[in-house]
C-alpha cells in the first residue's frame, strides 16, 4: 500500500490527517486521525486499486451571534493509498470512534503466509 494523496482543490481547507499502517499475517490495519469528523461527513470508497478516504467537519458558528472573522470554518480531510492486489479491498472493515476511523483491509486467501504439509514416501 503506497500513499497517493491528491492536493486540495477547490474552496475549503482540505488537510492531510495523519495515518499509521499496521500489517500482521492476516492483513493491514489503517488508522487515520480526523477530530470532529460523524459518520454523515465520512466517505470511503474502493476505485479499482485505489483506496479514498474524505471526511467533513463543518464547524457551527454560536447561537445568536453573527461571524465577523474566523479562520477556520470547516475542515475537509482528503487522503488515498495505493492498494497492494493482495488485499482483499472488497472485506474492507471501518470502524470510526472518537474522531479515529481505523480500517482492517484483509489479505487474500492465497497471499496469507502459509505451512507446507511435507509427506514421505
Amino acid at each position: 500500500m503506497s500513499d497517493a494523496t491528491q492536493s486540495s482543490q477547490g474552496a475549503g481547507r482540505v488537510v492531510l490527517p495523519p495515518v499509521d499502517v499496521y500489517e500482521d499475517k492476516a492483513g493491514i490495519t489503517v488508522v487515520v486521525d480526523m477530530p470532529g469528523v460523524g459518520r454523515d461527513g465520512l466517505a470511503i470508497s474502493v476505485d479499482g486499486e485505489t483506496l479514498s478516504i474524505e471526511g467533513r467537519v463543518d464547524l457551527p458558528g454560536a447561537p445568536g451571534m453573527d461571524l465577523v472573522h474566523a479562520e477556520v470554518r470547516a475542515l475537509h480531510y482528503r487522503r488515498s493509498f495505493a492498494l497492494s492486489r493482495e488485499l482483499a479491498a472488497d472485506r474492507i472493515d471501518a470502524l470510526l470512534k472518537d474522531g479515529v476511523l481505523r480500517l482492517s483491509i484483509p489479505k487474500r486467501e492465497e497471499a496469507r503466509p502459509h505451512r507446507v504439509r511435507v509427506r514421505t514416501a
